[in-house]
């Protein structure tokens, strides 16, 4: 070895920057519409309840994969036979409503879907804008077509020849319309030829392809039309027809059947193709399931039972068996199956009731998939099972309000299913079944109570019925105001009418005032056991349109074609004698004395529609926003109207409100901000910093779905949904500051409560979670060059946490390790993170698992200042934390919990930290070990350090355990002092702050331990490092070593 120098050097260094902030222009006051929102998104609580699907499909050569079309909520896909959901249409489709959906059986890359679902409702249904195709088994989707079409029925695709593809498109509901019949492309969607036509109001409602002999097409033609009070299903134009020629010549098929026919349903026997089946409205008896045996020539009905035909507008899908000719089956509520051809029909169970589609692998009957009101489910053993509904978030939503508990509550009517309470937020790792429950009223609920105490809610149901529900008992009453039978009837006939969505609200100033409307407002004090009648007649009254609400052969009286209702009820906020309604044919009324008398405000030149909502804005007691829907007159365009006078004077407010699909349902504007309006619309939610004057599309992660309503609760927006569940966007305080920043900003969060939020895995079928702690919003004006910026969080001056932009270039993590830091983005305009409550992480020790967490201990309620650093530009706010109300607690319990989480996490620091220190002098002392080793002129030098180390392990042995490498080694290895005092940290970082004396104890004993574990290694140093360095002082031990040279 050969000495080059006669002394050992070691440096510990550290380095220090400072930058000079750049001069900037002065930042001029931007367009609020202008500022660009990063990471600000909305997250799905749910319900994981399915919604309705009218369309689903499977794939010829795999099984396990399906597709499912939602109303409202897109395409979703399954490859694992329904255990797990995956929308696939976000991004692509520019409308939700799926009526149709098809996969080619020669390529299924080729999956092609028909907009507009099939089994049109006079509420809760949206129109669609014609054909979309995947490619790549919906990867990726492209618009091919039929603009149009609104609302279509089936997809037939060649199965070999997968260019050839059929659409039946049954066409506008609410109008007449050319868009409608049979659309055939002959190369992929390209051109488009209609090979079949009636009229204006004949659509199609049913196609069946010979799979066998793909020449061979049948369709089930609807003569049909709607008003908003009426269902015609039926007449001249309806009828059978077959071709042979793939579509270029048709054929009607007339012998045997009823000769006027309304909705129907049709299938083509792929076990055998002579066999045809056909579901067929007709005039009494004349209804019910014909069967031909000779391709269509000859028909017989082989059943008349009811259950196969009623509500026909609404049903009516027949499907025969690919592998068996006897089997065939019917939809309606409930499915229907025969194994005789159709002269008997037994019910068979499926997860809901209202039943629409049956896909059945042609190779396998016992693989299919049922699509009904509740959603899409899988069964792989002919119907005896299915596949699970609690996992689709495609509920729809009328309305949505909100309790003030902590976390609060939000409440909704979801079509086809009931009226729910569900939690914002939990302690688990996401919203699941266990944290809904039904509340009362049922589907089509309104929902009241006192939002302060919930626990009486009164909620509607189809038909005025109306229910108030025990929290406690989890009981409710009726107390329908006079409880008259309407379904069946004529609403003509009715004392009173109501809307399939009656409005019931209580009372801002005295939640034990009621209010329920009808054509009239009711006004109840008592729980609804006396109503008042507190107005007139407030709708347009009009005998013409209070008729049957189904014809010509089958009656529609659920609820949902009365007409002539109110639609909108709003109680002022400033003055309890302010009451305004809106009617389902465009009346807009005002009492200003309790309804003593009443106005009528309806805007000039409005036209007939649904006033859907009415907001009273809550910092100008004449100012309100009206909407209106004309959508069932085939108007889709936006009304917004505003009065600033108590409805004297109104002006339409929708510039910016853009495109086909796109006409607004509701408005809210902000609790904090005058002039700040959200609204929603058929294809998302729009926002207005100028109180309506320009509308700006506010999207981020939110999908294309109708928005029924919206609520502010706690500074957070919540969006009632047709098709995709509740969501909710957290904290709209950059909003609210949009107008007054000027360059670097950051954005004062709103008052938080000290809540704990497990964290929701990406695809899980559960409700998503806010992050546990504070959102940080911040505003740069630019994108930050090569500066650093920084956020700090500060108690009482100190800083605790900081974040900065930069990667830290020397980390590193492992199974059971530290978790990375936050990187704060630095993009221009708005950019949210978050701080999780905690001071700044336990330092590390490489490679060692930990039974516990790095995190650092989550701080009491209180204020904390937020400082954000660029250069030397420096901006603060304050941030208050709240106490969980649900915990009792005292300022005293938060103090004593935080003076011990901080010994707690100094305890931790010091062991980790000497561990570190002690592995770099090991490192070193290893290293002239190795060096030297060999060398007997050093061979005391090596003696000494080799008894050190060994010492060292000795002594961090007692601190860390090294073989622990995974979760289940802490039961295999026995655990050291830092694991018990991350155990001790878990236990005592808890929500409820109250320190227990256990804790205590076992606190000092752990400190006690770790005393004898520090004077053992200051004894080590004192002793054994003053040693070797004396040691090795004087064997002149060179600074530079290198190996001999060898020649």
């Amino acid at each position: 070895m050969k000495i080059i120098s006669n002394f050992l050097i070691i440096l510990l260094l550290s380095t220090s920057s400072s930058f000079s902030q750049k001069k900037k222009k002065s930042d001029q006051k931007k367009d609020a519409s202008s500022v660009k929102f990063n990471n600000f998104k909305w997250r799905n609580i749910g319900p994981f309840r399915g919604g309705r699907s009218v369309t689903s499909t499977g794939v010829y050569n795999a099984p396990a994969t399906f597709y499912m079309g939602t109303t409202g909520g897109g395409v979703w896909k399954t490859e694992d036979n329904g255990i797990h959901w995956k929308n696939i249409s976000d991004g692509f489709l520019k409308t939700g409503t799926v009526g149709a959906i098809a996969v080619s059986e020669s390529d299924p890359n080729i999956v092609v879907v028909g907009m507009g679902e099939h089994a049109a409702r006079g509420v809760m249904s949206s129109m669609g804008d014609g054909v979309y195709k995947s490619d790549d088994a919906g990867t990726t989707w492209k618009h091919i077509g039929l603009d149009k079409s609104r609302h279509i029925s089936n997809i037939q695709i060649h199965p070999t020849q997968p260019d050839i593809i059929f659409v039946a498109v049954q066409g506008a509901q609410y109008g007449p319309s050319e868009d409608r019949g049979i659309y055939r492309t002959l190369n992929g969607g390209e051109t488009w030829s209609k090979v079949l036509y009636v009229n204006d109001t004949v659509g199609v409602a049913s196609l069946s392809m010979d799979m066998n002999n793909p020449r061979i097409i049948y369709a089930a033609l609807w003569d049909h039309a709607r008003s908003p009070w009426q269902m015609r299903s039926g007449g001249p134009g309806s009828g059978i027809y077959k071709s042979t020629n793939g579509g270029t010549h048709w054929d009607k098929l007339e012998k045997g059947l009823p000769r006027v026919i309304g909705k129907a349903g049709i299938s083509v026997s792929r076990a055998n193709s002579a066999i045809v089946y056909i579901n067929v409205e007709a005039e009494g008896q004349a209804s019910g399931v014909y069967r031909s045996d000779n391709g269509g020539l000859l028909w017989k009905q082989v059943n008349k039972n009811r259950i196969a035909v009623a509500r026909s507008w609404y049903y009516m899908e027949v499907f025969a068996d690919p592998q068996n000719e006897n089997i065939v089956y019917v939809l309606n509520a409930p499915a229907l199956k025969s194994i005789d051809k159709g002269k008997t029909f037994q019910p068979m169970g499926t997860p809901h009731g209202d039943n629409h589609e049956l896909w059945i692998h042609p190779k396998n009957n016992q693989i299919m998939i049922n699509s009904n009101d509740g959603g899409a489910n899988v069964s792989t053993n002919g119907g005896k099972s299915w596949s699970t509904q609690q996992n689709q978030p495609t509920a729809q939503f009328y309305r949505v309000i909100a309790d003030n508990q902590v976390p609060y509550h939000i409440y909704g009517g979801q079509q086809d299913n009931s009226a729910i309470g569900i939690k914002s937020r939990t302690n688990d790792r996401g919203i699941d079944w266990k944290d809904w429950y039904s509340v009362a009223g049922c589907e089509s609920a309104f929902l009241a109570f006192d939002p302060e105490n919930p626990d009486q809610v009164y909620g509607g149901c189809y038909q005025g019925i109306i229910e108030r529900w025990q929290r406690k008992t989890d009981s409710g009453k009726e107390i329908k105001e006079y409880p008259e039978l309407a379904l069946g009837n004529v609403p003509k006939d009715f004392k009173f009418r109501f809307n399939w969505n009656a409005p019931i609200i209580s009372a801002p100033s005295d939640s034990n005032t009621i209010y329920h409307a009808g054509n009239v407002v009711f006004k109840t004090q008592n729980g609804g056991i006396d109503w008042e009648v507190i107005s007139p007649d407030l709708t347009r009254n009009n005998p013409a349109q209070q008729v049957q609400g189904g014809i010509p052969f089958t009656n529609e009286a659920a609820g949902g074609e009365n007409y002539n209702t109110l639609m909108s009820l709003v109680a002022s906020p400033h003055d309890p004698k302010v009451l305004w309604t809106g009617s389902d044919d465009g009346l807009i009324h005002i009492t200003q004395d309790g309804g003593s008398t009443w106005t009528n405000v309806t805007p000039k030149k409005m036209e007939e529609g649904i006033v859907n909502s009415i907001e009273v804005s809550p910092h100008n007691p004449a100012k309100a926003y009206a909407v209106l829907m004309r959508y069932k007159f085939m108007d889709l365009k936006s009304y917004i109207y505003k009065t600033k006078d108590y409805g004297r004077h109104w002006e339409l407010i929708t510039g910016g409100i853009e495109g086909a699909h796109t006409f607004t349902r509701v408005v809210r504007e902000d609790k904090k901000i005058s002039g700040l309006l959200y609204a929603g619309t058929e294809t998302g939610v729009y926002i207005s910093y100028d109180d309506g004057m320009q509308w700006d599309v506010f999207k981020s992660n939110l999908p294309i779905v109708p928005i029924n309503d919206l609520h502010i609760q706690d500074n957070d927006l919540i969006a009632a949904t047709a098709g995709r569940s509740f969501w909710i966007l957290d904290d709209l305080s950059p909003l609210q500051e949009a107008l007054n920043i000027k360059g670097l900003h950051i954005v004062k969060p709103k008052n938080a409560y000290r809540l704990f939020s497990g964290k929701t895995a990406k695809g899980s079928a559960q409700g998503t979670n806010p992050v546990s702690g504070i959102y940080l919003d911040y505003y740069l004006p630019k994108k930050v060059d090569s500066l650093m910026l920084k956020i700090e969080i500060l108690e009482n001056d100190a800083v605790i946490r900081t974040y900065t932009s930069d990667k830290p270039k020397d980390f590193v993590s492992w199974p059971g390790g530290p978790s990375p830091e936050i990187i704060l983005p630095n993009k221009r305009g708005h950019n949210r993170v978050h701080w999780d409550f905690r001071r700044a992480s336990i330092p590390a020790v490489d490679k060692v698992f930990v039974y516990g967490s790095y995190a650092g201990s989550r701080v009491a309620p209180g204020k904390f200042k937020i400082r954000l650093s660029y250069g030397e530009v420096q901006k603060e706010t304050q941030i208050t934390l709240l106490p969980n109300p649900n915990i009792e607690a005292t300022t005293a319990d938060f103090d004593a919990q935080q003076k011990l989480l901080i010994k707690i996490d100094s305890a931790l620091s010091n062991i980790h930290s000497s561990v570190n220190l002690m592995r770099n002098v090991q490192s070193q002392l290893q290293f002239y070990i190795k060096t030297l080793k060999g060398n007997q002129t050093y061979a005391q030098l090596i003696e000494k350090a080799e008894a050190i180390d060994k010492q060292l392990i000795d002594w961090e042995t007692n601190l860390i355990q090294p073989n622990q490498k995974t979760f289940q080694d802490v039961i295999n290895f026995n655990n050291k002092l830092n694991a018990e005092w991350m155990y001790l940290k878990g236990f005592v970082d808890s929500e409820y702050p109250k320190v227990t004396q256990g804790a205590k104890d076992r606190f000092k004993d752990l400190l006690a331990k770790w005393k004898i574990h520090q004077n053992k290694l200051t004894v080590l140093i004192e002793d054994e490092f003053s040693a070797f360095e004396i040691l090795f002082k004087s064997m002149e031990v060179p600074a530079l070593l290198i190996p001999e040279l060898i020649d």
